[in-house]
């Protein structure tokens, strides 16, 4: 039995990530989220994630339980192993990935398929000050990153503009699919 592919959703900050995992996800009943672990510090919140303190990250990173984990904004991220248990019983997984560790994803789970969503600055703006998790030089910088490309050597890749309606983007993708 092959596994399901991994749906990597990526893309600057602002752009819609985890509202096209959660569109995703509630139109097809075979696609399941996986839920990360992160260190955001209690009173930021996101999507549904597990939080953890940067020492308890540190251990699980020791005991192996990540199947992926890196840093970014000063935060770690990590994906659990139990993301192939999710794989043999979906029809595809999806997950927020950074840019920043798509080679290294698709050395580990193979099956592979990013989705990169992009947006207009101003919608990118406005949405970055809507959700207030950033003081105004973060939401600078995170602009300015907007553009950093891909990492050379991808196989699969689908670059879809979120600037308009999520029923939209979310029809873009699936055409694509």
């Amino acid at each position: 039995m092959s596994l399901a592919p991994v749906i990597a959703i990526v893309g600057p900050s602002g752009v819609g990530k985890d509202s096209v995992i959660e569109a995703l996800e509630t139109r097809f009943l075979g696609y399941r989220r996986v839920r990360r672990v992160i260190t955001r510090p209690e009173g930021e919140e996101g999507e549904d994630f597990d939080r953890v303190s940067p020492e308890a990250f540190a251990q699980m990173v020791l005991d192996g339980v990540f199947a992926l984990n890196w840093v970014a904004h000063g935060l770690s991220y990590g994906i659990p192993k139990d993301v192939e248990a999710q794989r043999q019983n979906s029809d595809a997984v999806l997950v927020n990935l950074s840019r920043s560790v798509l080679l290294e994803a698709q050395q580990t789970f193979g099956n592979l398929i990013v989705i990169s969503l992009t947006a207009d600055a101003e919608v990118l703006a406005q949405r970055l000050l809507r959700r207030g998790r950033e003081s105004n030089e973060e939401q600078k910088r995170r602009l300015r990153q907007a553009k950093a490309p891909l990492p050379q050597g991808l196989k699969q890749v689908f670059v879809v503009d979120n600037s308009g309606t999520l029923v939209e983007t979310v029809d873009k993708i699936l055409d694509r699919l």
